[in-house]
């Protein structure tokens, strides 16, 4: 799979790489940092052009998060979040969740977007239901992605010719950092219930 990937990559060029960021920003399981990676490693062969490889990833990263923000903002997403939020089992977790969405949210988009980039698509969603400020989203967005494509396109520029083994690397260290984020927030999740119910 990895090698027409590879081969959309060199075909299609930068066309790919912007429907890969675009679509894994909506939970598509695109593998586009993959993607980035190859576009730097062509960047390093001459076959692409570095400053537009990034660019494509950059525009395409940033309209998915853009659009997944304003649909859940202006379309539905406030009647879903309302529903969640009307459940006894959920609504606690879920007002502690806006809550720290509200008090550091502009830390939260722009981590979701590199270092837990599979709770990005989420995060959007959250951000754009909850109302979270378009500015204070678009900022952090804009910070994340820039850090997203600078970290895996020089990667992909740097490591051409081990481009799978360094895919597969980071993919398990993110899966794993992802994980354990997940897992402290619903210990601590737990814990607060736990001393309420106290």
């Amino acid at each position: 799979m990895t090698d027409t990937l590879l081969l959309l990559v060199s075909d299609y060029g930068l066309l790919v790489i912007t429907l890969a960021t675009l679509l894994s920003c909506f939970a598509l399981p695109m593998p586009s940092s993959l993607m980035m990676m190859a576009g730097g490693a062509f960047s390093a062969s001459g076959d692409l052009v570095l400053w537009q490889v990034c660019v494509a990833a950059f525009c395409g990263a940033v309209a998915g998060d853009q659009i997944g923000y304003l649909m859940a903002r202006h379309w539905g997403g406030d009647r879903l979040w309302a529903r969640l939020r009307g459940r006894k089992a959920s609504a606690r977790l879920l007002e502690q969740a806006e809550s720290l969405l509200h008090k550091r949210g502009g830390w939260a988009v722009y981590l979701t977007r590199w270092l837990f980039s599979p709770l990005g698509p989420y995060v959007n969603l959250i951000a754009g239901a909850t109302r979270m400020s378009w500015p204070r989203f678009a900022l952090a967005d804009l910070l994340g992605e820039v850090t997203w494509v600078t970290i895996y396109v020089t990667l992909g520029y740097a490591f051409g010719s081990q481009i799978e083994e360094l895919s597969d690397t980071l993919g398990n260290v993110i899966g794993a950092l992802t994980a354990g984020m997940i897992t402290f927030l619903l210990g601590r999740a737990l814990w607060a219930q736990r001393r309420v119910a106290r």
